[in-house]
């Protein structure tokens, strides 16, 4: 992943948008705004160094691998949706998921699981109901942790603004973002008593290598038959494709933008093929010309596309994976999570997208 494409998913996924504290808080807090915790039980869960942490069977992962079919859906087209929208489905998986995991792990394993979430969230392990009661945090300790956080995320954002501006370089913002998190730690430490930070480590259990997580993307939605028409190749499911790396991606075929990245697409089914790698396109039509299957299936035969591909009339495919512009790939792994994705054209003003993509490709056909 390129350094602008790295600084800026960092900036999205620790420091989220301010709501309301959710229903159910304690009444000295209900009108305290805490900071979004990131969705780390989601994320962690379907990792194999986590799983290995938890000393999880094969059965167990497969237990967990049927939640996920459950919840992974809602979780990943909840991207798309306003943040309170957003936030309500998130806390719903969530929930779905804690309860079912409370039927597959040990007691043991639900501890551990419990402490790496904590880790996870650093400082703002703070903002969860369980850990405040068990250190007994005061309000005034939490009104400090919370005017800490604001700042961080303040100024995060504006970071993340001057970034898209070209106002700073990927580097520069990288190094302050280093240094608001060094800060807020320090100012969480500062803030607990002696006894507070003494009683950090039982409840945080063994340090525990976040570096080492590759997969914290939901499985990828199946592609789904309504309204499709295959125009190309055999019909697929991407569960028949285990095992596999797949290219997945969506375009209408009189978009510039889609017809400049097709060839990209082109020299992956041409390099890869044979290595594991299946690239499918979906062409989900914006104009009427093409919702003429025989137009599609012209337009494919033109610019040498030998990939299948199939015909989403219906938008059905559009709407599962919340995909919301043209051209769009999206990178599934040999377990069939997604580990990334692109959205536009890959080579933009000079832009080294395919590059970056290509590279992530031989990664994933590699693990």
């Amino acid at each position: 992943m390129n350094k602008y494409k790295s600084v800026f998913l960092v900036l999205m996924l620790l420091f989220l948008p301010l709501i309301i504290c959710a229903v159910g808080e304690k009444n000295a807090y209900a009108q305290t705004a805490f900071p979004t915790l990131p969705p780390v039980l989601l994320q962690m869960i379907r990792d194999d160094t986590v799983h290995q942490d938890l000393g999880i069977s094969e059965s167990q992962i497969q237990e967990i691998r049927g939640v996920l079919v459950d919840v992974d859906g809602p979780w990943f087209r909840a991207r798309i949706q306003p943040a309170k929208e957003q936030q309500e489905i998130i806390n719903a998986m969530t929930t779905q998921l804690q309860t079912r995991l409370k039927t597959i792990l040990t007691p043991e394993q639900q501890t551990r699981l419990t402490q790496l979430q904590r880790q996870a969230l650093g400082s703002r392990m703070v903002l969860r109901n369980d850990l405040r009661d068990t250190l007994e945090i005061s309000d005034s300790q939490l009104t400090e942790f919370v005017e800490s956080f604001k700042e961080t995320d303040k100024r995060s954002n504006e970071l993340q603004q001057s970034l898209s501006k070209g106002e700073l370089t990927a580097d520069e913002v990288q190094k302050e973002l280093g240094e608001l998190q060094a800060n807020e730690r320090q100012s969480f430490v500062d803030v607990l008593t002696t006894k507070q930070r003494s009683s950090i480590g039982a409840l945080t259990g063994k340090p525990f290598s976040f570096a080492s997580v590759q997969r914290t993307y939901p499985l990828a939605p199946e592609l789904v038959d309504d309204g499709v028409t295959w125009i190309q190749g055999t019909p697929v499911k991407l569960a028949d494709l285990r095992g596999k790396v797949v290219a997945l991606h969506f375009y209408a075929f009189q978009c510039i933008n889609c017809r400049r990245n097709l060839p990209h697409y082109s020299a992956w089914h041409t390099d890869y093929a044979d290595k594991g790698l299946v690239v499918i396109g979906i062409q989900r039509p914006e104009t009427s010309t093409e919702r003429d299957i025989s137009a599609v299936r012209a337009a494919a035969k033109k610019e040498g596309i030998e990939y299948p591909v199939l015909m989403d009339l219906e938008s059905s495919n559009w709407d599962a994976w919340g995909n919301t512009m043209w051209p769009t790939v999206y990178l599934i792994d040999k377990k069939g999570f997604i580990r990334r994705w692109w959205q536009g054209e890959m080579n933009w003003q000079g832009t080294e997208g395919e590059k970056d993509m290509r590279q992530s490709v031989e990664q994933l056909l590699g693990s």
